[in-house]
């Protein structure tokens, strides 16, 4: 059977090439750090500072509140930080995708490198640094509202199927992005559009109903509503929503790991 279409072909990086995964994922968040004096810590300084900023503006400045919450600005910075974790997971994976081939072209060179791990490699990298901002939201949670939701150990459950998406994203943006050089400038307007045109930032249900269907289009808004009800509401997630986010994105995963396997061949003449 054609590797593009191995059932276990996207798979490979945990079956065959774990160390090798693994390595590289650690090489990829040290190096992001790498000569700075707070090191590590920057993981956990940024999502503060990023969720004051959006706050401040919000919150703050335009009085956004949240309906079913008692108003204060605690609640809206809470539910706020959990939109911007679960954007942020996917908006890394979206920005950095189209460069995952294109940037390694020395790796192409290697017949025996396994190309298909470097999207793990990127979504790993993305998933430490959403737990980063996690361990934020957490202590910012107890600090300011002192609770802490029984459910929220589902946290990882409801991100699961976006993880998944964000693999076939990386497949197929990575394998286009050689031939399609263009495709690295749309993903951050696509970034920002996907932020503002979801649940992270407003109340899909506070709308207008005209325009709540663009919103709901995202499937960034049913994963940021499903996260929020674990862990900030303490209520149990649609799980029949989850199963069936979670099929979709295998499907759209395999289908892009088989796009990845078929233009693979043509990397290394393109670069």
């Amino acid at each position: 059977m054609p590797a593009a279409f191995s059932l276990v072909g996207p798979l490979d990086a945990w079956l065959r090439h774990r160390s090798l995964t693994w390595e590289m994922t650690k090489r990829d968040v040290l190096g992001r750090y790498r000569g700075a004096n707070f090191g590590l810590l920057w993981s956990l300084i940024s999502p503060f500072f990023m969720l004051l900023i959006y706050t401040l503006a919000f919150g703050y400045l335009l009085k956004a509140r949240w309906p079913g919450t008692s108003g204060n600005m605690a609640d809206f910075a809470m539910l706020l930080s959990i939109g911007l974790i679960v954007h942020g997971f996917f908006a890394e994976c979206l920005n950095r995708a189209p460069m995952l081939i294109v940037a390694n072209a020395n790796l192409v060179k290697r017949i025996v490198f396994p190309l298909q791990v470097l999207p793990w490699t990127m979504v790993l990298s993305a998933l430490f640094h959403a737990l980063a901002n996690s361990l934020v939201y957490v202590v910012l949670n107890l600090a300011l509202r002192g609770e802490m939701v029984p459910t929220l150990p589902l946290l990882p459950l409801v991100l699961l199927p976006l993880l998944i998406a964000a693999l076939g994203v990386g497949w197929l943006l990575a394998a286009l992005s050689v031939f399609l050089r263009d495709i690295a400038q749309v993903t951050g307007v696509l970034a920002t559009a996907m932020l503002f045109l979801s649940s992270a930032i407003v109340p899909v249900e506070t709308l207008p109903e005209s325009y709540q269907w663009v919103f709901r289009l995202n499937p960034l808004t049913f994963i940021i509503d499903q996260a929020r009800e674990v862990a900030f509401w303490g209520r149990m997630p649609d799980w029949n929503g989850l199963v069936a986010f979670a099929a979709g994105a295998l499907v759209f995963a395999y289908l892009s790991y088989a796009v990845f396997q078929k233009l693979r061949r043509g990397f290394a003449d393109v670069l």
